[in-house]
């Protein structure tokens, strides 16, 4: 084109992305079924996934493809429309409708992408693709059955081929498909800061500060896939196998917290989790994690607002550093409006006897199946929880998992006997983190 000022906007950012794309993210010569771009975050895996299924769908018309994210709020809303999206990808006289409640995408040459949920398996049954892009494939909930159904739906045309792009997790799909020296996967690997030149320089900067060195940092920013920790209390494989896209009527919820005394160096460990009656065992749900970093004034509101979201039974929080000015803290908190709060305080030095004592029997429960985390977006946490040793001082401070490992222990542990004896009715959400929890009262 001799001027760029005449095209519209998607086009220009099409040609612009042409001319820009980095080596690894053209897609790669060879007879591949799989091309696996497993990078850290913000290396652009989204739209190299985008441009790769918007180029498939164009060049071949009357295909058929199938996009497939965590949930089926990410395959429509970073999938399709966001700013790395399908939508972005393709040029506007492409596109013929996208019809966003039924999740179909239409174009003008005839060939179709629907989209789909790694959190619902059987949606894959029946339907017939061409190729797929399955978009952050470590995160699925389901992701065996998922995959499994993709895979048999995948009989169209002579050649099916997929692209995963997903931030990397030893799960055990991702495992088969990085050992895989047959040819058929193509394994392009990356860090965030490949992409340095399109992301802001303080992000990068505060991201070194923070995860530099550490088990989180090398996975998720410098897209390493790091197996299970020898001597850690849970493994990767524990929590997948475990992992459940909603929960039952729970008996009673908590909010475990880990406090910091200030906002710099550890986090505050906010975690919450309920429990319910499984046939004639108790089971505990992991429902919700938002810790972060930041000094008491803040981190007391985000106690509040989770106890008041999820209309927990109470707040349980570890009292060693701060003693009564953590109950002072949270039951002055502006979020709580005068409403009154039950806190449950631990003390680690007289009931555990050690970390490791203290979560031993939340890992045993884990390992017995009767602990689930309810979604896949608890990344930090679960981290935590297969990288850290007891006893192990380069382990540092979990604090995600301290709360976890008190709200687990009081619900689990320390209220074994209690009758199921349900106090609200919660309507389940397929991803807890980041929704409204809706409750139904009795």
């Amino acid at each position: 084109m001799n001027d760029l000022n005449e095209l519209t906007p998607q086009a220009l950012r099409r040609v612009r992305w042409v001319e820009s794309r980095r080596p690894e993210q053209i897609p790669p010569a060879g007879d591949w079924l799989v091309w696996l771009i497993q990078t850290g975050r913000g290396w652009g895996k989204t739209r190299t996934g985008a441009e790769w299924v918007a180029e498939q769908a164009v060049d071949q018309p009357g295909t058929r493809w199938a996009v497939v994210a965590p949930t089926i709020g990410d395959a429509r809303d970073v999938c399709i429309e966001g700013q790395s999206g399908l939508l972005q990808a393709l040029a506007p006289n492409k596109v013929e409708n996208w019809n966003r409640s039924m999740g179909e995408l239409k174009l003008g040459n005839g060939s179709k992408v629907h989209t789909f949920s790694g959190e619902v398996p059987d949606r894959l049954r029946g339907p017939q693709f061409h190729g797929a892009w399955c978009d952050e494939l470590a995160a699925w909930p389901r992701l065996q059955d998922t995959w499994d159904n993709l895979q048999m739906g995948l009989r169209l045309g002579d050649r099916p081929r997929l692209t995963v792009t997903t931030t990397p997790r030893p799960r055990p799909v991702i495992r088969d498909l990085v050992s895989r020296d047959d040819g058929t996967v193509h394994l392009t690997s990356g860090s965030t800061f490949d992409n340095a030149d399109n992301l802001p320089s303080s992000a990068l900067d505060e991201l070194r500060r923070r995860y530099e060195g550490s088990r989180l940092g090398r996975q998720e920013l410098l897209g390493e896939l790091i197996e299970d920790v020898a001597g850690a209390l849970w493994t990767v494989d524990t929590i997948a196998s475990t992992r459940l896209d909603r929960y039952p009527e729970l008996q009673r919820i908590v909010v475990g917290v880990d406090p910091a005394t200030s906002g710099r160096g550890d986090e505050t460990g906010i975690v919450v989790c309920g429990r319910a009656m499984i046939g004639d065992e108790w089971h505990g749900f992991v429902l919700d994690d938002r810790s972060l970093l930041e000094h008491p004034e803040v981190w007391r509101n985000k106690v509040a607002e989770a106890y008041m979201d999820w209309n927990a039974s109470a707040v349980i929080p570890e009292t060693n550093r701060l003693g009564g000015t953590v109950e002072t803290l949270i039951r002055d908190a502006p979020a709580l409006k005068g409403q009154p709060v039950q806190i449950i305080p631990v003390v680690a030095s007289s009931v555990t006897g050690g970390k490791g004592m203290r979560a031993d029997p939340v890992a045993a429960a884990w390992a017995q199946g009767r602990c689930h985390m309810v979604g896949a977006g608890f990344q930090e946490l679960e981290s935590q929880m297969v990288s850290w040793v007891p006893g192990d001082s380069r382990s540092g401070s979990p604090d995600r998992l301290d709360a976890l490992v008190w709200a687990m222990t009081h619900l689990l542990v320390d209220l074994p006997g209690e009758p199921p004896r349900p106090v609200s009715k919660v309507g389940f959400s397929s991803t807890a983190r980041g929704e409204t929890p809706k409750f139904i009262r009795p």
